[in-house]
């Protein structure tokens, strides 16, 4: 018998589900960022995208297809290679309407300035409800640039590539109203150290290969064509291995189970064996490093913008939390120490998205600019380490805003939680991006000359700016010690270049609020600890101006 006077069913001072809402007019920094960058021309379809996104519709979508996941079929019931992999409709509606909306071609397609700008913000809006379809997607978008080294092949597929159609069919590639990629690089004995693989390819000729060997990773498995590396004769080579050969046959692509992973979970993972897999080589033998790394130059500005994407998404969700939870007597929101909180993490998030907006606006500049492509070789590899890293850090704050409502799987935190590493991991970690950031300066002398003529002209925008530069000219000056401190150069270029996007782009609250938070020697190292809050409301409606 129930006890008289109590509702047991129903709840009260419980926080309305965030959907059904503009993931791109309720977010100011984003809408500033695409004018001022040069992408004007696109808020219209960011707008149309940033609706769709936030519906309860795709919202929910993103949800199924991390419910139900990706399901290898390697035969049928007869005993013959399937080798398929199966989703959830709700995977495929995303992939439907991002490729309809040109997520993954609009960079290549326009005739605008801005393409770059207009792919990574509606790449943005479509990280937000989903990582796992998002990384076809990105894949999709990389691979132009490499398969560009070979005209014939791209006379053949660019126009797939480029579809707005997108076609889950699992038939021959000339069959289709348009493709997906994927790639497979590493390897059980070597994962980073591409190096070490021992895949081979052998010539055939008419530039045709056999490819014979196993990949610890492949990405996307369902995809039409992967970029692969193994070694040819004269080295390792970058070779394209489609699903079917131009016969019309299953090619011979065995994958042998897919990943059990932390996040991306949408996503299907494989591990592959080639068994004499038909192949066609891009570029020159022994160039393979080079030429796909035309793709992960891509694929890592994407991982800067996906983490600056997932961030703001959790962000709008602890905002949104705590204007509507009420302890001891008013909102969260109206408590000092959660404003400090989240304006400690607007601070961050403004930031991320900045910076992975300039990158973009950096490869536009490129395509003009020598400078500008010097500049972005270096920038980018310091904004892949920055931003994926310290989105990671950021979530378990956000998590922690929310409490126990954001720790349960009902909610979308756990998944982001999730989701937010594997841009740090893949296209190469922490460590690698570093390491990176020291062989550009080596090797590529006109990307350090180039950043460090930005850092002169920013360095008089602000007195603390002035001195965080000199500190990292400090660091540069000990060649010596370059690799030991690898990280604290990257992380003081990275700060560098935020700041001074952000004195440039964003309001004078913002702009200082971060100077201040993130350039003092003795700034503080926990999220909430900013000893100046005056205009907070403003920083926060930066990021999250929604109801």
């Amino acid at each position: 018998m129930s006890a008289p006077g109590f509702d047991f069913d129903h709840v009260g001072n419980q926080v309305p589900v965030l959907e059904n809402y503009n993931t791109f007019t309720t977010h100011p920094i984003l809408q500033n960022t695409l004018q001022v960058y040069g992408g004007g021309w696109a808020a219209s379809l960011a707008t149309e995208v940033g609706q769709l996104m936030g519906s309860h519709e795709f919202q929910e979508a993103g949800t199924l297809a991390n419910t139900y996941l990706p399901v290898l079929h390697t035969h049928d019931r007869f005993g013959n290679r399937l080798d398929t992999v199966t989703y959830h409709p709700a995977y495929h509606q995303m992939m439907t309407a991002a490729i309809r909306h040109q997520v993954h071609s609009i960079a290549w397609t326009t005739k605008e300035k801005g393409g770059y700008l207009a792919h990574s913000v509606l790449s943005y809006l479509k990280q937000q409800i989903d990582e796992g379809s998002s990384c076809p997607l990105t894949m999709t978008f990389a691979v132009v640039p490499s398969l560009q080294i070979a005209p014939d092949i791209a006379r053949e597929w660019l126009p797939l590539v480029l579809s707005n159609r997108y076609d889950e069919r699992h038939i021959p590639y000339m069959e289709k109203h348009g493709v997906t990629f994927g790639m497979a690089m590493t390897e059980p004995q070597g994962g980073s150290d591409v190096r070490a693989n021992i895949t081979m390819a052998q010539p055939v000729g008419d530039g045709i290969y056999h490819i014979t060997g196993r990949k610890w990773f492949c990405s996307a498995p369902m995809s039409d064509a992967f970029l692969v590396l193994a070694q040819a004769p004269k080295g390792l080579s970058c070779f394209l291995v489609p699903r079917f050969t131009p016969d019309g046959i299953k090619n011979q692509l065995r994958f042998q189970r897919l990943k059990d992973k932390l996040g991306n979970r949408s996503n299907a993972s494989g591990e592959v064996e080639f068994h004499g897999a038909w192949a066609r080589i891009i570029g020159e033998e022994g160039r393979g490093i080079a030429n796909i790394m035309e793709m992960v130059r891509h694929t890592r500005l994407d991982c800067a913008v996906g983490s600056a994407a997932t961030l703001q998404r959790a962000l709008a969700e602890a905002i949104h939390h705590c204007k509507h939870r009420q302890t001891f007597g008013k909102s969260l929101l109206s408590h000092p120490l959660m404003q400090n909180v989240l304006t400690d993490l607007a601070l961050e998030s403004a930031a991320a998205t900045t910076f992975a907006m300039r990158l973009a606006k950096g490869f536009d500049d490129a395509k003009t600019d020598e400078a500008a492509l010097h500049f972005t070789r270096i920038a980018t590899a310091a904004g892949k380490f920055w931003n994926t890293k310290r989105a990671v850090l950021a979530m378990g704050e956000i998590v922690e805003c929310l409490g126990g409502n954001g720790y349960v799987e009902t909610s979308i935190l756990p998944r982001l939680y999730r989701d937010v590493p594997v841009n740090a991991i893949w296209e190469g970690s922490g460590n690698i991006q570093a390491l990176d950031v020291l062989r550009a300066m080596h090797k590529e002398p006109h990307s350090m000359e180039a950043l460090m003529h930005y850092f002169q002209q920013g360095a008089p925008l602000h007195p603390l700016l002035t001195r965080h530069l000199e500190g990292l000219q400090q660091l540069l000056s000990r060649p010596a010690d370059y690799e030991r401190n690898a990280r604290i150069i990257v992380e003081k270029m990275s700060l560098a270049i935020q700041a001074i996007e952000l004195i440039q782009t964003a309001s004078a609250m913002v702009a200082e609020m971060f100077v201040q938070a993130r350039l003092r020697q003795d700034r503080q190292l926990t999220w909430g600890a900013l000893e100046e809050m005056n205009g907070w409301e403003e920083v926060v409606a930066t990021v999250y101006n929604g109801e």
